[in-house]
């Protein structure tokens, strides 16, 4: 976990020293994490940020360090023995924090220097660090306010964490409140009612929750470090105790080191099958043996998933008459109650209770939001009571926490009277928008709202925010409008991914149906709407978040300026459907590529074969810092590292371009292209490439076409071109690739599965 936070702290620039008991032990820890899958780092040239050393040579080096942040061992005494070290090096400011997961941080810093109290936290992120946004800060009595703000802040706008404050009480807020909802999990389980398998699907995303669920994330965590978490609350809670005793079948796995992942078995085993292939089995409790998947029947489930709105189709389940319904009025009811029963013993706010298990354990809802919506009275009634914890009456459900029993003192059917706010100023800006009814058109695709000061945003909000006739519809209005009535246009939304592509469905449709005077006004459309961003009267700043591919990377590459979030997964991925980028963004990467031309002079080809290379093997970036690499951002695009911020730093960046004097861009100059030298030279490629078997036939085909496109055409020799001409050769290799039956079947494939089919 340390090699871990400064991988992060090094993704943010930061220069950081890790320490571990010697040397050699940091760089293993340090290798560990650069093989760790999802990549802690942005891109592998930032590792070279960090600097390693050992506590037996090298603690001296933290005096020259701002912050010093200790992970190692969840023990009391080890942590007190090596803090006690620390204070003895530490520097006039110097901040030390520690990231325990539970360990009372005021116990810790018993025995140590006033200075070094007053410059003492709680820091605890979440596993893994660059993924989950969530750090807790538990600060203490002695703990300086400016010393808290400073961390506060860095943390935020540095790291990009979303920060909550908790109380120095066992296991803070998130692990708390998540464990007692899995045992309870745990125990329904045990009861043999339902199949590991069952049980991950009732607790995935049909509650608005990761698909690792609840035995998956078991597995992933470690069952060790589980037990770890619930043996403090048992330790340290006294009067709750009893809830976080582990079910018998969990101490058997844990006595037969059935730990998870790490492991080689947990709730979930990896075998070899026939011709090498890995099979996953389950386990049964009752027998403790490993046997064949077998897939959940849960009809409820099935039917939920056409209710869109997470908090109705949480209401949905948990009201219903089947086993679903039964087993979360069984476990979720009584962690709803739990939490409202112990929430003002820990956290400072019902808001903070949701904020955390949404950022940390990627919930959509919290707990509270879940209350309202359910219904007070509903929760109350139709929960099961939790084992050992008394029932309101008999048959009557559970025990009304005091907190709910205000909120019906007080007439009301919920808790909160409205939404969950933002966390702060900046934070959901288009959410609040929306909320504040600033929206100014909208249709099935995407809307333009009011973000105020002047700033229009296009938010898409299709499926996958897929791009189709009704985003182009409302780029277009939006730049029309921010032309009369604003100052300046944002496109971003608030979604997981900022757009998917293109609508993949439609357009397979139109192609076995042979339009293709549909497709070509469809592929102009989206010519006009990304050009139409370039040459807008006003700026246009593109805010992508998560999956940028296909269209949706055509559309950013036409902004005045990005605003990325540091997040953010572009790329141009049409060849792994059969076609090629025709939304302008061939011809963009082409003009950015030969931008770099030391002069007139200069051999076409290596930079041709860039863009090429881009295209041709659709690479998509894993950060921001990677899609700047690619060449999909530019060097005065900006980053954000706080996804949350995303927006209001795009807005901000808006308005800085309409104060310096924005003016838009002239029609682009001409743009060199090479002819037949490099068309001839990017196909030999092709040809090796396919003589080799490292790409298919029809691979081969769309390799041509795109180099066809990036050479010129059928253009004889080197000459410049407009972007319309590059354009319009965009469209027509577009154009006959849909036309080629294996494209169709790649597009059909894709759709499907969501994988790409290499024919």
């Amino acid at each position: 976990m340390g090699a871990q936070i400064a991988a992060h702290c090094a993704n943010a620039g930061v220069p950081t020293l890790l320490l571990d008991l010697t040397r050699q032990a940091a760089d293993d820890g340090l290798k560990r994490a650069r093989a760790l899958k999802p990549d802690p780092f942005f891109t592998p040239e930032v590792v070279a940020l960090i600097t390693t050393g050992g506590f037996d040579q090298d603690l001296g080096r933290i005096a020259g360090c701002d912050w010093i942040v200790e992970a190692v061992v969840e023990r009391l005494d080890v942590k007190q023995d090596l803090l006690a070290r620390v204070d003895a090096h530490l520097s006039a400011g110097s901040v030390v924090s520690s990231n325990t997961s539970g360990i009372s941080i005021a116990a810790l810093a018993e025995g140590r220097s006033d200075t070094f109290r007053k410059h003492w936290l709680g820091t605890h992120f979440f596993n893994p660090p660059r993924y989950l946004p969530l750090v807790e800060l538990i600060p203490t009595p002695d703990t300086d306010p400016e010393v808290f703000r400073r961390i506060d802040a860095f943390v935020h706008l540095g790291l990009g964490k979303n920060t909550v404050t908790a109380k120095d009480t066992p296991n803070f807020i998130a692990n708390h409140i998540a464990l007692y909802g899995l045992i309870r999990v745990f125990e329904a389980l045990a009861a043999g009612q339902h199949t590991v398998e069952e049980i991950d699907a009732m607790t995935g995303p049909a509650l608005g929750r990761p698909k690792s669920a609840t035995c998956r994330t078991a597995d992933i965590v470690g069952l060790d470090i589980l037990a770890h978490v619930a043996g403090n609350l048992t330790e340290r809670l006294g009067a709750h105790a009893e809830a976080f005793q582990l079910p018998a079948f969990i101490q058997e796995m844990l006595r037969r080191g059935w730990v998870g992942e790490k492991a080689g078995r947990g709730f979930y085993e990896r075998r070899k099958g026939a011709g090498g292939t890995s099979e996953i089995y389950a386990l049964d409790p009752a027998s403790m043996e490993y046997r064949p998947p077998r897939k959940a029947a849960l009809p409820a489930l099935d039917a939920a998933r056409a209710i869109e709105d997470v908090r109705v189709r949480t209401r949905t389940l948990f009201q219903g008459a089947d086993p679903v319904g039964v087993f979360l009025r069984g476990t979720l009811g009584p962690t709803l109650a739990y939490t409202a029963r112990v929430s003002r013993d820990i956290a400072h706010s019902m808001d903070d209770v949701d904020r955390v298990l949404r950022w940390g354990f990627g919930w959509e809802i919290g707990p509270f939001e879940i209350w309202d919506a359910i219904g007070i009275e509903n929760v109350l009634t139709a929960s099961t009571p939790a084992p050992g914890v008394p029932a309101a009456s008999a048959g009557s459900g559970i025990q009304t926490p005091p907190l709910v029993q205000e909120a019906l003192d007080a007439g009301r059917s919920t808790l909160r009277d409205g939404p969950l706010p933002p966390a702060g100023p900046g934070l959901e800006i288009l959410r609040s928008a929306r909320d504040r009814q600033r929206i100014v058109r909208h249709n099935a695709g995407a809307s333009l709202v009011d973000l105020d000061d002047g700033v229009l945003a296009v938010e898409f909000h299709s499926k996958m925010n897929a791009i189709g006739g009704d985003t182009i519809e409302m780029i277009n209005a939006g730049i029309a409008e921010a032309e009369r009535n604003f100052s300046a246009l944002v496109v971003g939304n608030d979604g997981v991914n900022f757009s998917a592509g293109a609508n993949l469905l439609l357009l397979l449709l139109e192609a076995q149906e042979e339009n293709w005077d549909e497709i070509d006004l469809m592929v102009r459309a989206f010519q006009a709407a990304t050009v139409g961003m370039r040459y807008a009267n006003v700026p246009v700043v593109a805010a992508p978040a998560g999956l940028t591919i296909g269209g949706g990377c055509e559309a950013i590459l036409h902004a005045d300026r990005v605003q990325a979030s540091a997040e953010a997964y572009i790329g141009l991925v049409e060849v792994g459907v059969g076609l090629i980028p025709a939304g302008g963004g061939t011809k963009e990467m082409l003009r950015r590529a030969v931008s770099h031309l030391p002069n007139p002079r200069t051999a076409l080809l290596p930079y041709v074969q860039t863009a090429f290379e881009t295209i041709g093997f659709a690479k998509v970036s894993t950060s921001a810092a990677g899609a700047r690499a690619l060449g999909y951002l530019q060097d005065v695009d900006t980053v954000s590292m706080n996804r949350d911020r995303l927006l209001n730093d795009a807005k901000m960046l808006a308005l800085e371009r309409v104060r310096e004097g924005y003016r838009k861009p002239a029609i682009s100059p001409t743009i060199p292209v090479g002819g037949e030298d490099v068309r001839a030279a990017l196909n030999l490629g092709v040809h090796l490439a396919w003589r080799g078997g490292r790409i298919s036939d029809h691979d081969a085909v769309v390799g041509r076409k795109l180099a066809w496109i990036l050479a010129g055409g059928s253009l004889p020799h080197a000459i410049r071109v407009s972007e319309q001409y590059l354009l319009d050769l965009e469209r027509e290799a577009f154009l006959s690739l849909c036309g080629e039956r294996k494209t169709q079947e790649r597009i059909q494939y894709t759709l499907k599965t969501g994988k790409t089919l290499r024919n």
